[in-house]
């Protein structure tokens, strides 16, 4: 069975001046490549392996382009263009994707990269969704204080980043480790904090503390430096100055100040830090 969306090896059944004809079975009808498409040399009886999607008329056709997903999968796409019936992302064909906006979690930006899966809709045309949560898996090959690379697929601020791990597992950044702000379609390389009974990863932005205080010094010494050499707030300041600021938490900051203060490196007064 011809199955849209899905690369698939199929038999040429019959040429025409505009193109090939192919199918699994004799008596098929087939699915046309089209002329500029089929490779110089092609009989009646090869194989060739295609893509089969639908063009811009919804009738079936063949490509010997290979797309950069195929139905189920999951991949990242720009973002080609936004109209007023939803976007369209380029993923490697000459017709470009259908992102419809009921599909999308956020408003996209032309421009702008999203991990994105494909599927049939009830019409049998082929589009994109940003609600890929069903697809990610559960089994990553990540333990505790591993390092890994993700992209924010959706945000909830009552819970955190959810970020899907090599664009396929499933992970959270959970609220409390959020000091920056962060939009779906962002890449993050995060820590593995734990990884859950049912394989979840749940993921840290930051280092572990005696890490990270250098990256967080030396945070703190471009900011003075922001500022002209005087930190306008000391180490009393409230935890939302310090957030909003730094991108750090009250404790990160005074394990900062500490380091900096043993290295001789700042003078912290009442209401400043200051700069030596």
């Amino acid at each position: 069975m011809i199955e849209l969306g899905r690369v698939q090896t199929l038999k040429v059944l019959r040429k025409k001046d505009f193109g090939i004809y192919l199918g699994e079975q004799e008596q098929d009808s087939g699915v046309l490549l089209p002329r500029k498409q089929v490779p110089e040399g092609t009989e009646v009886g090869d194989q060739l392996e295609v893509f089969i999607y639908k063009d811009s008329r919804d009738r079936m056709i063949a490509t010997t382009n290979h797309p950069m997903l195929e139905i189920g999968e999951l991949a990242v796409l720009e973002v080609a263009e936004c109209t007023k019936i939803g976007a369209f992302l380029d993923w490697g064909l000459e017709k470009d994707l259908f992102l419809p906006f009921k599909e999308q979690v956020v408003p996209v930006q032309k421009g702008e990269h999203y991990l994105v899966s494909l599927y049939a809709d009830k019409s049998q045309r082929l589009c994109a969704t940003m609600r890929i949560y069903e697809q990610l898996k559960a089994n990553s090959p990540y333990k505790k204080d591993d390092h890994v690379d993700g992209i924010i697929y959706q945000i909830n601020l009552e819970i955190g980043l959810f970020v899907a791990v090599d664009n396929q597992y499933y992970g959270l950044v959970p609220k409390k480790e959020l000091y920056d702000n962060y939009h779906v379609g962002d890449s993050v390389h995060a820590r593995v904090v734990r990884v859950r009974e049912d394989g979840k990863l749940d993921l840290s932005i930051r280092e572990k503390a005696y890490l990270q205080m250098d990256e967080d010094g030396e945070t703190i010494l471009r900011v003075i430096d922001e500022y002209g050499g005087v930190l306008p707030f000391g180490e009393k300041a409230a935890p939302e100055t310090i957030k909003q600021e730094l991108h750090m938490s009250k404790n990160a900051f005074k394990r900062a100040l500490g380091r900096l203060l043993k290295e001789g490196s700042i003078q912290i007064n009442d209401n400043s830090i200051e700069k030596k």
